[in-house]
């Protein structure tokens, strides 16, 4: 079997993966907040834990790795577009209109990473259509289960109420800290921390909050509120993976305070359990070399990108060009070459089928070394010059490419077939101009075609006319 290395970014050193179950393979990744639109940024997670989701499904099989990943659908940015809707005269409840909020953003999440290529989340025993929901639990979904545990954390003397809010006590945790590298007091030192009256210490964090009337709450016993971020993941990992776990996921921004706060509150509802054996984290995302952002006019949405016709598989080539715990870059030339590639590769497996050969051994060897994509691209890169397409295609296909390269494939081949009339006149014409040193009919067939999305190759052996990504049949009309 692979041995799979992964760095564990609470022991900050590249470890031998050794599951805690082999037949029942968990990870859990904190998923998006469904406010908008997902970002770019959002994407680099998704794209990274699915490639792991791949690859621990070749090594320990598709049936016994669970992969979670949750909505959180409790936050004041869903809540004030609700009341936005509210005060233009709707007359849904405020629940209702959360809810509907929800539902949309949800579905425009799982179109836009479905384009990416990326996997659904999925239950090891159960893959049915409920299956898959739980997958992708949603916090209001488990507000009982977040009681639950504040319930048990106050009782071990590990959470207080005071003034309608439950809060953690973090120096009642010994190990705080361990994830970030830093004390409770280096961490007070050096950052802003809330300070309010309720608060027994400047560190503590929120359990529970009240909710007025105006905002969406539960009952519980310190009165209608609603739950804290942190607690949503401690809660719902721990309904659907138990108390102890293989991989937890994110991006680097939730280290801390997030992932510290899970640690903490997890471990010490539950003292019996390890919670994660293996923290992982992927680096952030810049756009042409700045952070990404509205006041710099550089961010936009992965929905920004589709519209702009920029394949889903060229945005995920791009992002598995960098290695996941470094800095990725987003440009228009890194776009540019990866739809080069992606082309150039599409053509050469045409008609081979991806089922009949296994992902190059050197392709998962380099996944397996901490997901080391950018080497797995190099190998892609050698098989090609190789004229391995077999091996090719079926590694293409495990990274995650390819899914609907059969029926892109048929349409470019329907495309050639309609463009031969074109090159045979195209070449007639060259032939007469060659004769009569008059160029200017190839040049004006030449630059209608291109007009069209046709890329013209001319060389001595002949004419080529090859569809590109922007071919458009309707403007052949008239050329002949």
């Amino acid at each position: 079997m692979v041995t799979i290395r992964l760095t564990n970014s609470k022991t900050r050193k590249k470890e031998a993966f050794a599951p805690l179950n082999p037949s029942d393979v968990r990870m859990y990744v904190c998923g998006p907040t469904v406010y908008d639109r997902a970002h770019l940024g959002n994407a680099r997670p998704v794209i990274v834990f699915d490639t792991l989701y791949r690859l621990l499904r070749h090594v320990y099989g598709p049936e016994q790795v669970t992969y979670v990943r949750n909505f959180t659908d409790v936050d004041d940015k869903i809540n004030a577009e609700a009341q936005r809707r509210k005060a233009l005269g709707r007359g849904e409840t405020l629940e209702e209109l959360i809810a509907e909020r929800t539902e949309e953003t949800i579905a425009w999440y799982h179109a836009d990473m479905d384009a990416l290529g990326a996997l659904r989340p999925a239950i090891r025993e159960d893959r049915s259509e409920a299956g898959l929901r739980r997958a992708e639990p949603r916090a209001t979904e488990y507000i009982g289960a977040m009681i639950a545990m504040i319930e048990q954390l106050i009782e071990k003397g590990h959470a207080y109420a005071k003034e309608g809010h439950v809060l953690f006590r973090v120096r009642s945790y010994k190990e705080y800290g361990a994830l970030s590298g830093r004390s409770v007091d280096d961490m007070i030192a050096g950052a802003r921390v809330e300070v309010a009256p309720f608060k027994e210490d400047p560190m503590d964090f929120v359990l529970w909050k009240p909710s007025d009337a105006d905002l969406p709450g539960w009952d519980s016993p310190w009165g209608r509120g609603r739950p804290g971020w942190h607690i949503e993941c401690s809660a719902m990992s721990y309904e659907l993976l138990g108390t102890s776990f293989d991989i937890h996921g994110g991006g680097l921004d939730l280290q801390f305070p997030h992932h510290e706060n899970e640690i903490a509150q997890s471990c010490c509802a539950h003292p019996e359990s390890g919670f994660a054996s293996v923290w992982m984290h992927n680096e952030m995302l810049q756009v042409e070399g700045k952070k990404m952002s509205k006041s710099l006019g550089n961010f936009f949405t992965v929905r920004d990108l589709l519209g702009k016709g920029i394949e889903g598989e060229v945005i995920r080539f791009v992002f598995l060009m960098t290695h996941y715990r470094s800095p990725m870059d987003w440009t228009a030339e890194k776009a540019r070459q990866a739809e080069a590639t992606l082309r150039k590769w599409r053509e050469a497996v045409r008609g081979t089928d991806p089922h009949l050969a296994k992902p190059d051994s050197a392709v998962v060897e380099a996944l397996a070394d901490d997901l080391n994509t950018a080497q797995a691209i190099a190998v892609l890169h050698q098989l090609y010059n190789e004229q391995k397409y077999d091996r090719l295609y079926a590694s293409l296909a495990f990274l995650g490419f390819g899914a609907d390269w059969e029926s892109a494939l048929q349409t470019s081949l329907e495309n050639a077939e309609r463009l031969q009339p074109y090159s045979a006149h195209l070449a007639g014409l060259r032939e007469a101009a060659i004769a009569t040193k008059d160029f200017a009919p190839v040049d004006a067939m030449k630059a209608a075609l291109i007009a069209a999305g046709v890329e013209v190759r001319m060389s001595k052996a002949g004419v080529e006319l090859v569809p590109g990504p922007d071919f458009n049949s309707s403007k052949l009309d008239g050329l002949l």
